[in-house]
């Protein structure tokens, strides 16, 4: 199931309890404090993984909790700190903080990691506590408390180009032509009910592209399948527009002049994209070059022509959106090396209270 949205809350651990002791050992009478400090509790991490293309791993609305810091021991002995709780998530995902709404982080990076909540600093044992006029203290410190938030994770997907038209323009079927992706294609409206990847190889070259359900007029208040798909467009570098040819010259302006106004209504900036033209079905057009001329006229770009089904005009195409996305379509590195954990105290609004500061 291809799930885009997903509420979790997340809690990071406690920090363990420094310890109060005195060392005991024979012919040491007085041997002092020796407690040892509380480890600090875990973290809870986000993850971008290329293994991943869907929420689908997250529960919505479960609780996922970081280990809580170990209490420290005598002989100067220090707990261990809790154990940090990672939770994968696909590449492209927005973390939103669930109670503000603002933008915690975006993974849009194979490997990027996001610290959502930081764990508890670890207590601190009696023997901080010893000075010359209280050798023998008696006191330690409580580890501080773990952070709980709730977040609001959106996944947009990453692609080089993404396909965008009305219900039925043939998208589905260009994408299995020219990749391995198979998403379903049938002769009846929207056949896409979720967005598909697929790689595209061109040489040495690779191209990744997105089939996005059809739109239809007032998609982006909710019609159709709503503007629920409109946010993964947003990502792509370009977008190859497709119009069916086999409606005739005046149908196709009228289909690409909807989808080009919500495009513009969808409040993401999908209109100012680079964008590429293309008439699909010329093998059932009477006429595709009317059908082009009418377009090119209405639009001002360039159109294509090309068959899906029978392969015409698909090299010519897809050359044509390699030169468009540029440097954007290179090739995918073998074992991307992973970005540190990321602790930018900017992350988290200083305006939000915290655990009290240790004693």
């Amino acid at each position: 199931m291809f799930i885009d949205e997903v509420q979790i809350v997340v809690s990071s651990g406690k920090g363990g309890d420094g310890a109060v002791s005195f060392r005991r050992e024979k012919y040491i009478p007085r041997g002092g404090p020796d407690g040892g400090d509380g480890g600090r509790g875990g973290d809870v991490t986000l993850r971008a993984s290329r293994h991943l293309t869907t929420l689908s791993n997250l529960q919505p609305g479960r609780h996922y909790k970081a280990r809580p810091g170990v209490q420290g021991g005598g002989n100067h002995r220090h707990g261990a700190d809790g154990e940090t709780t990672v939770l994968e998530v696909p590449i492209g995902t927005l973390v939103r903080d669930a109670g503000r709404g603002n933008i915690l982080r975006d993974l849009a990076e194979a490997g990027a990691e996001c610290v959502v909540v930081e764990g508890g600093a670890g207590g601190r044992g009696n023997k901080h506590f010893a000075h010359a006029t209280n050798q023998a203290p008696r006191r330690a410190t409580e580890g501080r408390p773990g952070e709980t938030r709730r977040l609001t994770l959106e996944l947009r997907l990453v692609a080089d180009a993404g396909l965008v038209g009305l219900p039925n323009a043939g998208k589905s079927t260009l994408l299995r032509r020219v990749s391995a992706a198979r998403p379903k294609v049938a002769d009846y409206p929207f056949t896409t009910l979720e967005p598909v990847l697929g790689i595209v190889q061109l040489g040495d070259r690779s191209l990744v592209l997105a089939d996005i359900p059809g739109l239809i007029e007032g998609a982006h208040e909710g019609a159709g399948l709503g503007d629920r798909f409109l946010r993964h467009v947003a990502r792509t570098g370009v977008l190859l527009h497709l119009v069916d040819g086999s409606v005739g010259p005046e149908a196709a302006v009228v289909d690409w002049r909807t989808i080009r106004d919500e495009l513009r209504l969808s409040g993401l900036d999908l209109h100012e994209k680079p964008s590429l033209l293309a008439v699909s079905r010329a093998d059932l057009c009477d006429d595709a070059e009317a059908v082009a001329r009418a377009l090119a006229e209405a639009s001002g770009l360039d159109v294509l022509i090309f068959s899906a089904h029978g392969g015409q005009g698909v090299n010519r195409l897809l050359g044509t959106l390699l030169e468009l996305v540029g440097g954007r379509a290179e090739p995918a590195p073998e074992r991307p090396r992973p970005l540190p954990p990321h602790r930018n105290p900017d992350l988290f609004d200083p305006d939000r209270p915290g655990p009290a500061a240790a004693e």
